[in-house]
């Protein structure tokens, strides 16, 4: 079986990430390069120290084949907004050893998490693929920011912030049961919904009271949640699962027990289509998730960019 060549190689880590874990298997990344000399062509890992250093560190990496990211969907969503700031022609490559929690990317790539040998394992054998990322932009914030995985609004919103706020503070619930219950928590502070004017692809403007508004580039987020069952990072556009109806409480906990599996697809209450570019806005303010980070704002303009970065996927990705 063919192998990969990474060429120059630079690793990011987030000592922080599933608990200072990935600090052990930072260390077993090194090793194996420096066993496997034949799998790139110079290796060197850095450590991030605060949030931004991973966006810093990749938008100075010109130079590098591949920017190799050790950690989370956090510090993905940095290294990804760092390299997207470098000329195309010039643009290192992304391949991810995934040590999280919720580990959604790495999950749409077919990537092993938490287990550095597997991943390295995956990556060789995987092949580079040109991957479409979503874009948002805000009335609050100046800079437009890629994501990789997910972009949501309202209770689903709350709900990925939440548990990435506990994560922080080391709570040892991981993947679908931190998910359950961050949306225990949250459903009743937030049942009444948020108001909202939603625009898709120019279609007329609707009126919605927003549960959920959950845009995808992969199929899921909050630890393996299939929202958007259907989400192709490949396809040209991105995917998104909207309330049409305000459900009663116990049927809103039953479809979030149902969107583990996609099933809540299903349902009258929930519409899932996709779309190249939309604009939604809340009057009266809703919370904003963008790859579990919280983005302020009332309006937003989001789009998909076919085609935007490399990537090492497995051979076992998820479209």
């Amino acid at each position: 079986m063919a192998r990969m060549q990474l060429g120059m190689t630079l690793a990011i880590a987030n000592p922080t990430s599933h608990s200072g874990k990935s600090v052990a298997g930072a260390e077993s990344v090194r090793r194996f390069f420096e066993t496997y000399t034949a799998a790139t062509t110079g290796f060197e890992l850095r450590f991030t120290a605060a949030a931004g250093d991973a966006e810093r560190i990749a938008a100075e990496a010109e130079g590098y084949d591949t920017i190799l990211v050790i950690g989370g969907d956090g510090v993905i969503h940095e290294a990804v907004n760092g390299l997207m700031t470098i000329e195309e022609a010039r643009r290192p490559r992304l391949a991810i050893v995934p040590f999280g929690s919720g580990n959604d990317y790495a999950r749409t790539l077919g990537l092993a998490a938490n287990d550095p040998e597997k991943a390295l394992s995956q990556l060789l054998t995987g092949s580079e693929l040109s991957l479409d990322l979503g874009l948002v932009s805000s009335d609050a914030y100046p800079q437009s920011v890629y994501f990789t995985e997910s972009l949501s609004f309202g209770l689903d919103a709350a709900i990925a912030l939440d548990t990435t706020m506990r994560r922080a503070e080391g709570t040892r619930q991981q993947g679908e049961g931190l998910f359950l219950t961050s949306s225990l928590k949250l459903a009743l502070r937030a049942s009444k919904g948020y108001p909202c004017v939603a625009q898709i692809d120019g279609d007329k403007p609707m009126y919605l009271t927003s549960l959920i508004f959950a845009v995808l580039n992969g199929p899921t987020y909050g630890g393996g949640f299939r929202i958007c069952p259907q989400a192709n990072p490949r396809d040209g556009v991105l995917d998104v699962c909207y309330n049409v109806r305000h459900p009663w409480m116990p049927h809103l906990m039953f479809l979030l027990g149902l969107a583990r599996f996609g099933l809540h697809a299903r349902s009258r209450l929930v519409r899932l289509r996709t779309f190249s570019k939309a604009q939604i806005e809340f009057p009266e303010g809703a919370p904003c998730q963008v790859d579990g980070e919280e983005l302020a704002g009332t309006r937003f303009s989001i789009e998909v960019v076919p085609k935007a970065l490399r990537v090492v996927a497995s051979r076992n990705h998820c479209w």
